[in-house]
C-alpha cells in the first residue's frame, strides 16, 4: 500500500454520507472499499447506490485489508470510539466535526494515532474550497492592511423544522457552538492564526423543541445545550472577533468579516465551498466583490488532501491538531459561560499551508 490510491471506507450512512460518498467515489486518487452503518441495510443501500463493493457493520468494514483511510461520519457521540478503533485497526481516520465530544477524548485519540505512527484529519475542510482560499489569499496579500479584528453572526431558527431526526444536534457535541460553530472558527484560525483567550455567555431558549418534517413530525424532544451563545475571542497573533451561534432566531444569517486597517474583508458562508468574497477599502462607496479560484466540489476535500498528503509525506491541512484546536476553543466557551470568567486557550496550531490555484480533486496524481 506504498503507492497508488488510498484505499478508503466509511463509517456512518445518515444524512451527510450521501455528499461524501458522490465525491469520493469520484476522486481518481482515492478507492471506496466499504460502507458500515449500524443499520446493516442503510449501509447496503449507501453501497450499491455509489458502486461501493463491500458493507456490513464497522468490525467488517475494518478487517478489510486494503482499507488505508477511514472516513467516520458518525453522530458526535460516536466520534471517539469509531476513531479509536479504527485506529486500533492500523487505520488513518478522518472524522466529521466536532473531532470528539471532549477534550480530554480528542487528547487521547491524536496521542494514540502518533504513537502508532497513524494520522488524524477532521472536518469542516469548507475552508479548502474556493470561497475561503480565495479570502485567505486576499487577506495574505494586504488587500485591507493588517486585520485587528472578525465579526461573525451565525443565527437561524434550527435545524428541527427541515431535518427528519434533529435529535442528535440539540445533544451533547451538537448546538448551534459544536454543530456550525467549527466552521466558523476553523475559517478564522486557517487565516488569522490560533485563538488564545475566550469570554462568553450562553443560554437555552426553550426546554424541548418540535420535529417539523418526515416520520417523526409533530413529535417532541429535550433539548440539552445551550441554544444561543456570544463569545469575544482574541487571536494570538493579535486580533479578536466577537461571535454569535444562535438556533434562537426567527431569521437566517451568515455574517463573517474581518476588519483591519485598510478595510473591510467579507467572507462567504464558511458551511459552503463557494463566493462570493467582498472587500470594501477605506473611501470606498460600496463592496466589490474579488476573484474567486479554486475548487467548489464540496465534501470530502478533507479526505482527498490527507490522502495524497499521506503518499507524499507531507502535513495534511485538515488535521487533528486543527480539529482539536477549535475543539478546545469551544469547551473554553462553554466553560467560560458557566463560570462567568476568561478562559485561556492552551493549544497552538499552525496556518494551513494554501492550496495551489489549479488543485483540481479529478485530476489522478498517486496512480
Amino acid at each position: 500500500m506504498s503507492g497508488g490510491p488510498v484505499g478508503v471506507a466509511v463509517v456512518g450512512a445518515g444524512v451527510i454520507s450521501d455528499a461524501y460518498l458522490r465525491n469520493l467515489t469520484a476522486f481518481p486518487d482515492l478507492r471506496v472499499l466499504g460502507v458500515a452503518d449500524l443499520d446493516t441495510g442503510r449501509a447496503a443501500e449507501a453501497a450499491r447506490k455509489h458502486g461501493v463493493p463491500v458493507s456490513g457493520d464497522v468490525e467488517t468494514i475494518l478487517a478489510l485489508r486494503d482499507v488505508e483511510l477511514v472516513v467516520n461520519l458518525t453522530i458526535p457521540a460516536a466520534h471517539a470510539a469509531v476513531a479509536t478503533a479504527a485506529v486500533r485497526a492500523g487505520k488513518h481516520v478522518y472524522g466529521e466535526k466536532p473531532l470528539t465530544l471532549t477534550l480530554e477524548e480528542g487528547e487521547k485519540l491524536l496521542a494514540e494515532a502518533d504513537a502508532r505512527g497513524l494520522r488524524v484529519g477532521n472536518a469542516p475542510d469548507t475552508f479548502l474550497g474556493a470561497g475561503l482560499q480565495s479570502a485567505a489569499r486576499a487577506l495574505a496579500s494586504g488587500v485591507i492592511g493588517t486585520p485587528v479584528a472578525a465579526n461573525v453572526v451565525l443565527r437561524n431558527p434550527g435545524p428541527e423544522s427541515w431535518h427528519p431526526s434533529p435529535e442528535f444536534l440539540f445533544q451533547r457535541g451538537a448546538g448551534p457552538l459544536f454543530d456550525l460553530g467549527p466552521y466558523y472558527l476553523t475559517a478564522l484560525a486557517s487565516m488569522l492564526g490560533p485563538l488564545s483567550r475566550v469570554a462568553a455567555s450562553a443560554r437555552q431558549a426553550r426546554p424541548r423543541r418540535v420535529i417539523g418534517s418526515g416520520p417523526k413530525g409533530g413529535t417532541s424532544f429535550v433539548v440539552e445545550v445551550p441554544t444561543h451563545v456570544m463569545a469575544l475571542v482574541d487571536f494570538a497573533a493579535g486580533p479578536s472577533a466577537s461571535t454569535t451561534f444562535s438556533f434562537d432566531s426567527t431569521d437566517d444569517s451568515k455574517t463573517i468579516e474581518i476588519i483591519g486597517t485598510e478595510g473591510v474583508l467579507s467572507l462567504p458562508d464558511p458551511n459552503t465551498f463557494e463566493g462570493p468574497v467582498k472587500v470594501r477599502g477605506a473611501g470606498d462607496d460600496d463592496w466589490r466583490e474579488l476573484p474567486v479560484q479554486g475548487t467548489t466540489i464540496g465534501r470530502g476535500l478533507g479526505v482527498l488532501d490527507m490522502a495524497q498528503a499521506l503518499r507524499a509525506g507531507r502535513p495534511h491541512r485538515a488535521s487533528g491538531a486543527l480539529a482539536l484546536h477549535v475543539l478546545e476553543v469551544m469547551t473554553a466557551i462553554i466553560e467560560s459561560a458557566d463560570r462567568a470568567e476568561f478562559r485561556t486557550v492552551q493549544s497552538t496550531v499552525p496556518l494551513p499551508e494554501p492550496l495551489p490555484t489549479d488543485w483540481d480533486p479529478h485530476a489522478a496524481t498517486l496512480a
